[in-house]
Parts: structure tokens; C-alpha cells; sequence
């Protein structure tokens, strides 16, 4: 895995997430928007493209969302990161410009996922290349990132959208679902079955918070068939790819030396990336997702029929408070 070059340096290859007081201390008003304390970078390799690519965070100000920027194109224009301006959910969610095909950057889901994860509303993402850096294949390292750059608390109310009415999308036996429920986060209810007796039949659900997030999803890396990766190579693709960045799974055997990290890693990984996709609302959700063998394609789909029907969804100031409470 590449170095993150930001403040502190010294890390070990693969940290344990500090637990969130730690982090955040005693105040953190889930009624307030946050943006990033400082501004930091980290380089990585690009999964498909194998290059080193320098990422920056930067504090941005309330209401303005998270959005993505390419520094190595000129006048490029900004990408703000939402289910509508995703081209391409094929081999990752890919954000882009309908009207300049250039303008893209792929594998997004991981930060989004840390960036729901770790309570940030506002932020732009500078990347220096067409993709996100893999790291490690799990979201620990934009974790990483965006804890050694602390959160601000900004004086606007944080919007979260809620689900009104059922929407449900399917595919090929897959499906991916939001129900209404009366939740203050976005619930998770996942199951997979691939015929590789590695991964096979899996299952779980929690509750999404900050906790949770870091805890039991932000770990869990990305993987794949190693039947897959030979016509992944032909087509240009995976050049970055390595065991030190997925698991690499054939038949009943885990190629990655040091194994798992957990013994239901997929499944928990599938739920880190539904977290990132779903993220793309643009606002925290407030319903139970379930989903069924579903991807980043049928996560794109359950926003855009969701979207579509402007009685399923509304978006809900906070109750309780109008200012920022005092430090």
C-alpha cells in the first residue's frame, strides 16, 4: 500500500481506527453540518490505471456539498457528487460530465463512504488523475485522512432525506430496496451469494453511524474472481491492482497471504460500498436499505427511481436547534 503523505507521516500499514470520541470529543450535533478541519493530502495508485495519484480534501463552506475537481485537467469543470452525474457503474461508480467525456473520475464509492461515514457534509475532493486512489482497497485510509484533518462544525442545519414510500429496483434476481422507518440514520439489511465456497452465502445488518462505520465497514476491502482479472488486464483495466488492494478469490481458496480480516469481509464490504453510493443523494438517508446481491448499478438506479417520484422523499431540517451550540 502507498505512503499518505500528510501530517503526522509515521503510521503503520494497516491502523486501527481510533474510536470515535477520540476523534470528535464530547460535541457532535448530528444536526449540524461539518466540513473538514484543514485541507490534506494523500497519494495512492490508481486501481485501473496504476499511476500514483496525489488526492486532496479541502474544507468547504456549508451548503455547498461534496464535490469533486480534476486538477490535472484545465478548466475542467467541477463534479458535484450526485446520482445524476454517475456515467458508469460498471467496475465502480464513476462521476463524470455528460458533455465532456474526459471529465471523469472512477472509484469514488470508497471516499463517499468515508466521507457519510465520518459525519462531513461539505468538502472538495481535488484528485490529480481519472480515478481515486485504491489505498488499500477498504475506506480505513480516507478515514485516515479526514481524522488527521478534524471536523469543523459550520453554522447551517444538516438535511437528511427521508424516504416516504417504498422504492425497489431489480436486476438478474438482484434487487435493492429503501423503505420508510422511523430511524434517525440509514439502516442496512445485505445478503450475497456467490458460488465460491470463499465467499459464498453471506448476511448481515447494522445501523450507520460514525461508530458503527469505523467499526464493523470501514476495514473491509474490495475483491474479486481471479478468473476475472486475465480479461480485466486485456481490456486495459486492474494495472494497479494487487494483493496488497483486494482480496483475490479462486474457488474455495483466499490467494491475499495474510487471509481475511474478518470472516464476512464481502458482505461488509458490499455495505461500505452501498453507503458510498448512496451517499450520492446528496444527503444523509434516513430508511432501511435491503439489499440483495446488488451493486453499484442497482444503488444508481434505487436514487434515480427514487428521485423520480417527488412523493417518496423529503428532506427534513433539524428539530431541535437553529444556531451552533456554543464550543
Amino acid at each position: 500500500m502507498d505512503s499518505l503523505l500528510m501530517e503526522p507521516l509515521p503510521r503503520s500499514a494497516s491502523p486501527e481506527l481510533a474510536p470515535v470520541p477520540a476523534l470528535f470529543g464530547t460535541k457532535m450535533p448530528a444536526f449540524f453540518q461539518h466540513t473538514l478541519g484543514k485541507a490534506i493530502t494523500g497519494v495512492g495508485v490508481g486501481l485501473h490505471t496504476g499511476a500514483r495519484i496525489p488526492l486532496t480534501l479541502v474544507p468547504a463552506p456549508a451548503h455547498h456539498g461534496i464535490v469533486f475537481q480534476r486538477t490535472d485537467l484545465p478548466n475542467a469543470a467541477a463534479l458535484p457528487a450526485r446520482y445524476n452525474n454517475i456515467i458508469d457503474t460498471r467496475l465502480s461508480t464513476v462521476l463524470g460530465e455528460a458533455t465532456n467525456p474526459t471529465n471523469r473520475i472512477a472509484t469514488i464509492e470508497h471516499l463517499m463512504a468515508a466521507l457519510q461515514g465520518c459525519g462531513i457534509d461539505n468538502a472538495l475532493v481535488q484528485v490529480d488523475g481519472p480515478e481515486i486512489p485504491v489505498f488499500d482497497g477498504s475506506a480505513a485510509d480516507f478515514v485516515f485522512l479526514i481524522d488527521c484533518a478534524g471536523r469543523q462544525t459550520q453554522d447551517a442545519p444538516r438535511q437528511y432525506l427521508e424516504v416516504l414510500r417504498p422504492v425497489r429496483v431489480e436486476q438478474n434476481g438482484a434487487y435493492a430496496e429503501l423503505r420508510p422507518a422511523p430511524v434517525k440514520n440509514l439502516h442496512l439489511s445485505f445478503d450475497i451469494d456467490f458460488p465460491e465456497c470463499a465467499i459464498g452465502k453471506q448476511a448481515y445488518a447494522l445501523e450507520v453511524t460514525p461508530t458503527t462505520f469505523r467499526q464493523e465497514l470501514a476495514r473491509n476491502r474490495t475483491f474479486t474472481l481471479r478468473q476475472e482479472i486475465e480479461a480485466l488486464h486485456k481490456a486495459g483495466l486492474a494495472r494497479g491492482g494487487s494483493l496488497d488492494n483486494a482480496i483475490v478469490v479462486d474457488g474455495n481458496q483466499i490467494l491475499n497471504p495474510a487471509g481475511l480480516r474478518c470472516p464476512d469481509e464481502f458482505i461488509r464490504h458490499k455495505m461500505m460500498d452501498a453507503v458510498g453510493d448512496l451517499y450520492l443523494a446528496g444527503n444523509p438517508i434516513r430508511a432501511r436499505f435491503y439489499g440483495h446481491c446488488s451493486g453499484h448499478g442497482l444503488n444508481n438506479q434505487l436514487l434515480r427511481s427514487l428521485f423520480a417520484n417527488p412523493a417518496a422523499w423529503r428532506l427534513v431540517p433539524p428539530k431541535v436547534a437553529t444556531s451552533r451550540p456554543a464550543a
